[in-house]
């Protein structure tokens, strides 16, 4: 078994999630794995960190498929005996001008960005060593979507008591009130994307509060944050930061310092905590 600290950045053969990979490969002290979903487009983004004098390793990664995710947990397991750094990147986004029916992009979003994240750290996160960390990139598009939410949905996802439990009811209702024609009236924003990274940030602040109750002596930091209008493909290109600003703030609290008591649980922007 390794002792060489490792890292893994889901989502990372394009965009954000590269510039975080190449971030990563020059900045910590360890192994950096690139995950994918297709292990070809993988392959040839390592290639291109290769060509940069870059030294990523490749793992395939579909974070919609369990048994994808437990290949990786076994394998990390097996290897290093556990994770030190997880970077939860991978999501999608529907175009504005995209004529899939809402009800559609809602499902289709919320499984991905929510439900196939939190999969992930079910499984990842009981791996992570002491003094890990953990960065689940939400977006400002969920403090958006917060504001525009009715008083009480509001009140919930602020709560310093949800449960995970709870907090799944509601990412599912949201996309059962899109089936129903009924989401507005609901309290719902129009935006599916934003209510799915809306779960993605409350979860955060739910995981920081178990790991404080269960884990508190290894001291590991979690946080979500957002990279900002990152010019990708799913922003577009009229975006006003690269890719490796974008990365910024993720890789800042993926290399928090060993000794950093915080932050934790926070909602991270431009390397500062936001209020929630």
């Amino acid at each position: 078994m390794s002792s060489t600290p490792v890292a893994v950045v889901t989502g990372g053969n394009k965009g954000i999630g590269f510039a975080i990979v190449r971030a990563l490969c020059k900045q910590f002290t360890g192994d950096v794995y690139l995950t994918a979903r297709d292990p070809g487009r993988g392959q040839v983004a390592v290639t291109k960190l290769q060509q940069e004098g870059l030294n990523p390793l490749f793992h395939q990664l579909d974070i919609e498929d369990l048994q994808s995710i437990r290949t990786l947990q076994d394998f990390l397991k097996e290897k290093y005996g556990g994770l030190n750094v997880l970077v939860n990147n991978a999501g999608i986004a529907f175009k504005v001008a995209d004529t899939t029916p809402f009800a559609i992009q809602a499902e289709v979003t919320m499984r991905t960005n929510f439900f196939a994240t939190r999969d992930v750290c079910t499984e990842l996160l009981p791996l992570i060593k002491p003094h890990g960390r953990v960065v689940n990139v939400s977006s400002m598009g969920s403090v958006s979507a917060l504001a525009r939410c009715s008083r009480d949905l509001q009140q919930k996802f602020r709560s310093d008591t949800i449960t995970e439990e709870e907090l799944v009811k509601l990412m599912t209702k949201f996309v059962e009130d899109t089936k129903n024609g009924v989401h507005e009236k609901e309290g719902w924003p129009n935006t599916a994307y934003g209510v799915t990274k809306i779960g993605v940030t409350v979860l955060s602040r739910i995981q920081a509060r178990m790991l404080n109750k269960e884990r508190k002596a290894d001291r590991i930091l979690l946080n979500a944050c957002c990279p900002g209008w990152v010019r990708t493909d799913m922003a577009g290109p009229n975006a006003t930061k690269s890719a490796d600003e974008g990365a910024e703030t993720p890789v800042y609290l993926a290399l928090l310092a060993p000794d950093a008591d915080g932050p934790h649980g926070q909602f991270v922007s431009e390397k500062k905590v936001q209020k929630w």
